[in-house]
């Protein structure tokens, strides 16, 4: 019983989990666990609008038209926020927005990793006349300005929210499909791909399961900041009357139809921009920080 006890005391001390070491580092950065705190709380607004918020978003109350803050002269607590310019609760529309705008950046970063993943990984395998034609197609995309090409793509297909998904994931696909294949690439020369060539490995198998999850570490701070990126693009298409339509509450579309009231009612510009602001800032900066966590050579002096 000694001798067990002596040998299981002499073994080393198995090493960290990935997530677990990563955790540790995450909660090193204070900026970074901030940042994860109110993204976080958007998740949770957007989950339970239906609950938060104390109207509808649509609802219209023609007696409180652009009605102040509940903290202001004329002001009233039954619209915390004031509300619009047809009496909709600004309050409500925000909580709302926070839904549909998470639901446009969580749903151009599923698909884009999806496809991207998929599109690098045959780039980097099978190279040659595949890999020319894919990543020269996928620079053709980025040789146009982000937000040009979204209004050339929503202008043809037409504006709603559905095809402004549309236009951001093919906007935004190519950061993952370049990524990919730069990060497959890197790893086919090393003796694990090798060894597992030699053994009869399939390249299904190869791709996906051998060495796909050596390359998420990168992809996944880069899915973390395009939501970000994402929500931005969908909110400058709103703000230009092509994205989510009136009566959506989008928070773009939510600034595009108050920009004339920027002086009469300065509350209905800028919660709505507030809201957004928030958000990329907060999702930048716990990207940011995952990214060190990932990568503890990356932090800065």
């Amino acid at each position: 019983m000694v001798a067990d006890t002596s040998i299981a005391a002499a073994r080393p001390a198995s090493p960290p989990s990935l997530i677990a070491e990563t955790w540790h580092n995450l909660r090193e950065n204070r900026g970074a666990m901030v940042g994860l705190v109110v993204v976080c709380l958007v998740v949770l607004v957007a989950i339970f609008a239906d609950v938060l918020a104390p109207h509808s978003p649509i609802e219209q109350f023609r007696e409180h038209v652009r009605q102040p803050p509940a903290w202001s002269d004329g002001g009233s607590w039954d619209f915390p926020l004031g509300t619009d310019d047809v009496g909709r609760d600004m309050l409500s529309r925000i909580i709302h927005g926070a839904r549909i705008s998470l639901f446009i950046g969580v749903s151009v970063m599923i698909v884009s990793i999806l496809t991207g993943v998929v599109l690098g990984l045959i780039a980097a395998f099978v190279g040659g006349v595949v890999d020319a034609v894919l990543m020269r197609f996928m620079d053709l995309i980025l040789s146009v300005p982000d937000l040009v090409l979204s209004v050339v793509i929503v202008s043809i297909i037409g504006p709603s929210l559905s095809n402004t998904i549309v236009a951001v994931l093919i906007v935004f696909l190519p950061r993952y499909v370049r990524l990919v294949r730069a990060s497959a690439l890197s790893e086919l020369s090393k003796d694990y791909v090798t060894a597992a060539k030699v053994v009869g490995v399939g390249p299904v198998r190869l791709m996906f399961v051998t060495v796909l999850p050596n390359c998420l570490a990168p992809l996944i701070v880069q899915a973390t900041l395009g939501i970000s990126d994402a929500l931005l693009q969908a909110a400058a298409l709103g703000f230009l009357g092509l994205g989510a339509q009136p009566p959506t509450p989008e928070w773009g579309a939510m600034l595009a139809s108050s920009r004339e009231f920027l002086e009469s009612a300065p509350w209905i510009v800028t919660f709505p921009g507030l809201a957004i602001l928030l958000t990329v800032v907060a999702i930048n900066v716990f990207g940011d920080g995952l990214r060190d966590a990932l990568d503890p050579r990356l932090k800065r002096g």
